[in-house]
């Protein structure tokens, strides 16, 4: 019996073996990990021209939608009203899924109960978590900003700073707000908001060289986003000011900053994650009814990343993953 047993145990584990090999050499022929339905899933999302972030995002959702065989589109606006219109596009288009920004939550609350009444599932992402569950989205995936705000304070305070400048490069946007009101709730020192207008990188400059000029007694800066932190710097040697140059988010050329010392620390909420989970679990929900988070956000971060950690992240930010 015992013998019998076990031939029949090593025959399945065989078969099984065999089987996981042809399922493995079959995803790499076709791309894909899975036999569903080819569905199409959208993404719109309320980023500007030239913002590296969701470029790593798309990645990430480029991935997952390879392994979950699903038909993925991107768009975006960081004009709200054009961010809606670009929803309702894909709502029009029959999507199968949705994934969609909260950056500036009113305006989007309209469209995304359309998607809904039109039966199409929808994950928000990045922004907007406050108010994901209560538009009728499935889960939000990304960090808690106010969260991430309060670990940018608890840093400042470690590292002895005094009075932090909290850049905000796009007015209106509730995430931002957030991490500027976490910075403030946790710093022991002073902060100040300087709103300036992220789509013209000049004029950032100006305005905070023009800052750091006429207040030296600003010793941190804490942008946003990654593609102002090396501004940030310039800003910083032409007013002559020995401030510190903290960012939210994570690329190649932050990393670079972190290793040679022109940046003191970075919030990184990894993007890539929340492009590929965002698609992975619009898949299992369209697959086997799964949800994620329990009725909270599915968080990605924050992370603090340091000068002892960018060695080891710069391979990755070079393939743009982190």
């Amino acid at each position: 019996m015992t013998a019998v047993m076990a031939a029949t145990v090593t025959g399945c584990s065989s078969t099984g073996g065999l089987r996981a090999e042809e399922r493995a050499k079959q995803a790499a022929a076709n791309g894909k990990a899975v036999t569903t339905p080819r569905w199409t899933v959208a993404m719109v999302t309320h980023s500007g021209a030239g913002d590296t972030f969701w470029d790593i995002v798309q990645n990430g959702a480029k991935q997952a939608s390879v392994k979950d065989n699903v038909n993925f589109l991107y768009s975006a606006s960081d004009q709200s009203d054009q961010q809606a219109q670009l929803v309702q596009a894909a709502i029009d288009q029959h999507v199968d899924g949705l994934i969609v920004t909260l950056a500036k939550p009113d305006a989007m609350k309209d469209v995304v109960a359309k998607a809904e009444r039109a039966g199409i599932p929808v994950i928000t992402i990045n922004s907007g978590a406050d108010q994901s569950k209560a538009f009728g989205a499935l889960t939000h995936v990304g960090q808690d900003e106010t969260i991430a705000g309060q670990a940018v304070g608890d840093e400042l305070d470690k590292r002895g700073r005094k009075h932090a400048l909290c850049v905000l490069h796009e007015q209106g946007n509730v995430g931002h707000e957030q991490r500027c009101a976490g910075v403030k709730q946790s710093f022991h020192g002073t902060v100040e908001n300087l709103y300036v207008n992220g789509t013209n990188m000049p004029d950032v400059q100006s305005a905070l060289q023009a800052k750091l000029q006429s207040d030296k007694s600003v010793d941190a800066v804490v942008t946003l986003g990654a593609p102002f932190a090396a501004t940030a710097v310039k800003a910083r040697q032409q007013a002559g000011s020995s401030a510190e140059i903290d960012t939210f988010d994570l690329n190649a050329q932050v990393a670079q900053g972190l290793s040679d010392g022109s940046l003191g620390f970075a919030v990184d909420q990894q993007p890539y994650l929340q492009g590929y989970e965002a698609v992975d679990l619009m898949w299992l929900y369209k697959y086997n009814r799964d949800a994620l988070g329990g009725g909270k956000p599915v968080l990605t971060g924050p992370q603090i990343v340091t000068r002892d950690d960018a060695d080891a992240l710069r391979q990755y930010t070079q393939r743009g993953t982190r």
